[in-house]
């Protein structure tokens, strides 16, 4: 089949926009775009009140993050010991300005569910809800430490403005 000169512009500005979306060169991330809402079934979780200033929580997020905790889950592999991405496609977790449009119940649908056109995978087989919260607390430490989400707000906040 024959292409058009329309249908070759069409096709190369579509690939252009997909290679913009993604990762660019070097592996750094590409434009930053807030995600989409989490959907019904998720928007009502949020992080547990009360969890938001427990080391002890936090503790266990470290060690599920690092692959301690539970050997099939190790969000180091992908997203590096310390948020900075250590494979491509993986979230810059160290970027305070693309985390804060993540809330909490978008992350926990995201850790949860995966993220799709993506190598991440879901991981809800492997965790429970509260090892998925604990991977929250954890991973907002490196570009949102000393926050929590203020659901009223649906905004990252200092956590001592509680």
């Amino acid at each position: 089949m024959l292409l058009n000169c329309g249908c070759i512009r069409a096709v190369l500005a579509a690939m252009s926009i997909g290679f913009l979306s993604g990762c660019t060169e070097g592996g750094e991330e590409g434009p930053i775009v807030p995600p989409p809402p989490a959907p019904a079934e998720y928007a009502d979780r949020h992080m547990p009140p009360d969890w938001w200033g427990d080391a002890q929580k936090l503790e266990e997020g470290r060690k599920l993050y690092l692959g301690e905790a539970n050997p099939d889950v190790k969000c180091a592999s992908c997203h590096g010991s310390d948020g900075k991405p250590v494979k491509s496609g993986a979230t810059d977790f160290r970027n305070p300005e693309r985390m804060k449009l993540y809330s909490d119940s978008v992350w926990f649908w995201r850790i949860s569910e995966g993220v799709p056109n993506t190598k991440m995978k879901g991981w809800k087989s492997k965790l429970s809800e509260d090892d998925v919260w604990k991977l929250v607390l954890y991973e907002r430490n490196f570009g949102l430490s000393g926050k929590m989400w203020n659901e009223e707000k649906k905004q990252w906040i200092d956590a001592g403005d509680k």
